[in-house]
């Protein structure tokens, strides 16, 4: 991911500094760049992380090279930084970590050696630690512009025993100049950045505690006598944060969990080559897998694993019985006589003209296409369930939302499809409505059975479909008819559906 990330802190003497930095580089290092080797090094670790390989090395420079280096960075002298200001140590070039898999390098310091970076990091620094502050000064906020680049800001306060107000304002931000890939990394820079921020607040409060403890300075600032005319504070304005936190690794830490940071919010999200515009079925596709996998994360997660280890736990002890016990073998001896029932179902649209008969399916079709809601009444829901398989296909993928079978009447916003027993009542005003139809089945009358002319509605020959509706628009689209026999409708509006198998 093309972005900077970056520690700011506001500081009582200077305003708004960059403390710390991490930015990625495409491009292999300029020559001598994070290279240590020679006798004048003075220490050297290397660790390797999740793929990413960092060394932080440290070189003597000779009074020569420092007067250089300081008089070509475009970073504030140090005559104008204070110990609050600053965070590695004079000669430090800073810590790199090199990406295997991508030859992709994450390097930090504590400014930009690039000007036109570090105006921008610079500008961002002023802007969220100045005007750009959500209510309460402490929290997540977005600004920016084309030519500045775009930032994600947090800003929050680490405990000081020593400073005005025994707090310190601190921020940090994530700079991109594209805007629509930062804002989608919203909730995932929101969730990494609050963490990175709790471990930061929790060893300052642990610090601070330890102070106040030794040295309460409430009661002693208190207790000052007031005097009109200008003094110096008790306070101190030039704490360092790991001196905040008495943490010595603190800058090797950030490093780490910035560099990981640009690592995971640049592989999270991926392009995908689609030839010609995608259509509406694959995007709604590609939202419910998204949702789905969202889902499996949160029951992923510890809670969700605590709750459900219990239930998960008999289950598979149950199985483990069940799988041990020894075969009945009266079950055994019934094995070969017993064969699966065969559900009845629709087949294919071509299928359901011909059980319903050609008036009730068009008027069944007419109301699945103009998005009226489909109730179909029926003690067997896996005849409903294959029903709604077939009708939906007729639709596309985000128009369908279906109940397959509901104990309960469910209004039309919530599904276009709804599957009930038969003992459910439907309210009057659905009855009327003609933005409604219902397809009610019934046991066919033992006088009327026949053989069904049609191989395929054997299984559907002993029902009896009766499609209503209110709609004056398919009043004679209606019918009540048998597989392979048709009758005499007695629905509202319905004709009789002549056609045979």
């Amino acid at each position: 991911m093309n972005a900077i990330v970056a520690l700011c802190h506001f500081c009582e003497l200077h305003g708004p500094r960059t403390l710390f930095c991490t930015e990625v580089l495409h491009a292999p290092l300029p020559q001598g760049a994070g290279s240590g080797d020679g006798a004048g090094q003075g220490d050297q670790a290397e660790e390797e992380e999740g793929g990413i390989q960092m060394s932080s090395r440290v070189r003597a420079h000779s009074p020569a090279e420092g007067a250089s280096a300081e008089s070509s960075s475009p970073g504030p002298k140090k005559s104008d930084m204070c110990e609050g200001c600053r965070s590695l140590a004079a000669g430090h070039p800073g810590y790199i970590s090199h990406d295997k898999e991508t030859s992709i390098k994450y390097v930090s310091h504590q400014h930009p050696n690039h000007p036109q970076l570090f105006s921008i990091v610079r500008q961002a620094c002023v802007r969220s630690l100045s005007c750009e502050v959500c209510p309460g000064r402490e929290g997540p906020i977005f600004f920016g512009d084309e030519q500045h680049g775009f930032v994600f800001s947090h800003t929050f306060f680490i405990k000081d025993s020593l400073a005005r107000g025994f707090q310190r304002w601190y921020s940090i931000i994530a700079i991109m100049m594209d805007r629509i890939y930062l804002i989608n990394s919203w909730p995932f820079l929101l969730g990494r950045v609050r963490g990175i921020i709790d471990e930061l607040q929790g060893k300052a409060l642990k610090v601070f505690e330890a102070e106040q403890f030794g040295c309460p300075q409430r009661a002693q600032r208190m207790n000052t006598a007031f005097t009109p005319f200008l003094h110096q504070r008790n306070g101190n304005a030039a704490r360092s944060l790991t001196s905040l936190t008495d943490d010595d690794s603190l800058w090797a830490c950030l490093h780490t969990s910035f560099a990981w940071l640009l690592k995971a919010c640049g592989s999270r999200l991926t392009e995908k080559l689609l030839e010609g515009a995608p259509t509406e079925d694959t995007l709604v596709q590609m939202e419910q897998l998204a949702d789905l996998e969202e889902e499996s994360e949160s029951w992923g997660s510890p809670e969700a694993a605590e709750e459900g280890e219990g239930p998960a736990l008999s289950e598979a002890a149950g199985g483990r019985e069940l799988a041990q016990r020894p075969p009945d073998p009266a079950v055994l001896s019934d094995r070969g006589a017993w064969q699966p029932r065969k559900p009845p179902v629709f087949k294919s649209l071509r299928h359901m003209r011909q059980v319903l008969g050609a008036p009730s399916f068009r008027m069944l079709a007419w109301h699945v296409l103009m998005g009226n809601q489909v109730i179909w009444k029926s003690r067997d829901a896996d005849l409903v369930h294959s029903a709604f398989e077939v009708l939906r296909t007729m639709l596309p993928v985000g128009c369908v939302r279906v109940i397959p079978y509901s104990g309960q009447y469910e209004e039309a916003y919530r599904c276009n499809f709804l599957g009930l027993s038969p003992h459910v009542h439907i309210p009057p005003h659905v009855l009327a409505s003609e933005f409604a139809v219902i397809v009610e089945v019934h046991a066919a009358p033992r006088s009327s059975l026949h053989p069904a002319a049609c191989e395929d509605d054997q299984s559907l020959s002993k029902y009896e479909f009766v499609v209503t509706s209110g709609s004056p628009v398919a009043a004679d689209r209606g019918g009540r008819c048998w597989a392979g026999r048709p009758l005499a409708a007695t629905g509202r509006g319905a004709a009789a559906a002549r056609r045979p198998c």
